[in-house]
């Protein structure tokens, strides 16, 4: 089989794309709606049927030639490796599950045309990025990303709030792309080449300076599409996109993007022993800062959205702790829980009227489909980290390499991670009893659900509750495939005794316990919300907009103000009207001497031949008297 027919794997949802974005409008609605499932659903039987590929070092596949100067040769490549190859088949295969729940879900919708277009854009950018060989095709999909997101979270633009929401991701994120386009330049400057794999080659050969620069630089750059602090302020408010956005954006793109590029350039990255630091600092100081917001949400989705930002924490942790097969398993088990409960919650506000706020739901567990209370409870329980889930498994896993890392300060970060789990816990729960038990606290009849909304999130749920198995610990029997299958990025290896892993599993069950215990105490009968300065705080997510509009936005406006008013309007604008009133002021004057009478202009010579001649002697009694 060629390896060129590698690229059929981004191309077909790029190809479907083009296709309804040309004649979406034009032809059936059923005709967008296939074909825009079909970009994806191609993409992943390609993925599986290529999957041989990824075997030993990977395929490496050329296209084109995209740049050549000298020395300087970019080819727009494809890296088809064992990296690549699950997080290709996990972005595939849940693209495909939310299409499909997309066109029960977007079935009023009148511009569908456009907003499948674009969501099969958005996988292909995704796609770009994790088979990218080299720089410039990972940052073109990493701007392509960015841009559809702008589309899709804004695509109810005729609510200005909506558009807000669009123009802060594009906005915010773009502050990290900056980072990371200096992070795309400077290893080309060193190394003279933008491929992802030589630049990895050489890494040993950068001096540890550069390498820590270049790795805070990438770091940052990740953090801007993760919501990582101190760039997380736009993911809560993507929320106001429709909700097959939100699952693809926490589940199978954007979101990840930044873990993955930190997996992919490790053998860099882990250079740097301050860097590896400074990247699980972040990550357990955003997965405390979400999981604290989580708890005082009152909308589902929003709930929702600060647990994506708490879990890639944890994703950035594992990163940081030297293990990206830590990293890469809980990022696939949490696309599977993740995706299934964002759906789950579109089913949910679907019943209660488009009812965001989980405060006026309650009973929905008899209200509505039976399957529907069952398939949230099995994200919930993967969210919350239950025994034998596949978020236990996981998220074990990343405890583990921060438990056993021999810099003591990862205790630090371990602990951090520990409370939030309890955290975790606590929150789920907390969302479950109160969308589920109880009594109805809304009104009107809940409406059908359409059957495409319905069975997607079968499979998800069973990918949740059974993602463990994909890559159990060696105690339980298993023998981490994963680790295994990542080869050399595995990183550093985990190694424990048998007694400190039954312990920590024996305190990732108490905390799942007791986050699910303090949840029912709580919450098992309805209270209504009490308000005091704690709980605003963490609704309004510890005011980090507030404070980056005082830090930022207002004195940019105010230097914006400035120079709108005080140098443009005031001193140019003012100087080139001054000018224009003097050049109109001469104008008249003139314009007051030519009179068209000849008796003016003869006494006008008269009265300047005079001048003149005066002029003349004066000129001439000056220079006799010298």
């Amino acid at each position: 089989m060629n390896e060129s027919l590698l690229f059929l794997i981004p191309l077909m949802p790029l190809f479907c794309a083009v296709v309804n974005m040309c004649f979406g409008m034009r032809l059936p609605r059923l005709f967008a709606e296939v074909m825009a499932v079909i970009g994806v659903a191609s993409a992943f039987v390609l993925t599986m049927l290529f999957w041989g590929y990824a075997e030993g070092e990977g395929t490496r596949a050329v296209l084109f030639t995209w740049l050549n100067s000298g020395a300087v040769d970019v080819s727009f490549a494809l890296n088809f490796d064992r990296l690549a190859a699950p997080m290709t088949l996990m972005v595939t295969g849940v693209a495909t599950l939310i299409h499909l729940y997309a066109v029960g879900y977007m079935r009023k919708e009148d511009d569908y045309a456009r907003f499948f277009s674009l969501l099969n854009l958005f996988v292909f950018a995704m796609l770009a990025i994790v088979l990218a060989d080299n720089m410039l095709v990972l940052f073109l999909g990493w701007e392509g990303v960015g841009l559809c997101s702008y589309g899709l979270i804004g695509f109810w633009y005729r609510n200005l709030d909506n558009a807000k929401a669009g123009t802060k991701a594009f906005l915010v994120t773009r502050v990290g792309d900056v980072f990371l386009s200096i992070a795309l330049l400077w290893p080309f400057a060193v190394t003279g080449t933008l491929s992802i794999s030589e630049i990895n080659a050489q890494a040993a050969t950068i001096s540890p300076g550069v390498v820590l620069v270049i790795s805070l630089l990438l770091l940052l750059g990740a953090c801007g599409k993760s919501a990582q602090l101190p760039l997380m302020t736009w993911l809560a408010d993507a929320m106001a996109g429709p909700t097959p956005v939100s699952a693809l954006i926490h589940a199978a793109t954007m979101v990840t993007a930044g873990v993955y590029l930190l997996c992919r350039l490790f053998p860099l990255v882990s250079l740097s022993p301050v860097a590896m630091t400074a990247i699980t600092a972040i990550g357990a100081l955003t997965a405390i800062y979400a999981a604290t917001c989580a708890m005082a949400q009152r909308e589902i989705k929003r709930v929702l959205a600060y647990s994506t930002m708490s879990q890639v924490g944890y994703m950035f942790m594992a990163v940081g702790a030297g293990t990206v097969a830590g990293a890469m398993f809980h990022l696939l088990t949490h696309a599977f829980f993740k995706a299934l409960l964002f759906m789950a919650a579109g089913c949910i506000i679907h019943l209660a009227g488009d009812e965001n706020d989980i405060f006026k739901m309650g009973g929905l567990a008899r209200r509505g489909p039976v399957e529907l209370f069952w398939v949230f409870l099995a994200g919930a329980v993967c969210l919350a980290g239950l025994p034998l889930t596949g978020g236990f498994f996981s998220k074990d896993g990343v405890l583990l390499a921060l438990f056993t890392h021999p810099d003591p300060t990862y205790k630090i970060f371990w602990l951090i991670g520990v409370v939030t789990a309890l955290l975790t816990a606590f929150y789920t729960f907390r969302l479950v009893y109160l969308v589920f038990a109880g009594e109805y606290r809304g009104t009107g009849q809940p409406p059908s659900l359409p059957f495409l909304m319905r069975w997607p999130l079968w499979p998800l749920a069973m990918l949740g509750l059974l993602g463990g198995l994909f890559n159990l610990p060696a105690f339980v029997g298993g023998g981490e495939k994963l680790h295994h299958w990542y080869d050399d990025l595995a990183g550093r290896a985990v190694v424990a005794s048998q007694a400190v892993e039954w312990m920590l599993v024996g305190l990732a069950v108490a905390i799942a316990a007791l986050g699910w215990f303090a949840a029912h105490r709580r919450y098992r009968t309805y209270q209504a919300p009490q308000e005091n300065a704690v709980s605003r705080f963490l609704l309004n997510g510890w005011y980090a907009d507030a404070l980056v509009d005082r830090l930022f936005v207002r004195p940019f406006t105010a230097m914006a103000r400035f120079c709108s008013s005080g140098c443009d309007r005031s001193l140019f604008d003012g100087s080139l009207t001054l000018l224009a009133k003097m050049a109109t002021g001469w104008g008249r004057l003139l314009t007051q001497m030519t009179t068209g009478r000849l008796t003016t202009y003869l006494s006008s010579f008269a009265w300047g031949f005079l001048i003149l001649l005066g002029w003349f002697l004066l000129k001439l009694v000056d220079g006799g008297g010298t």
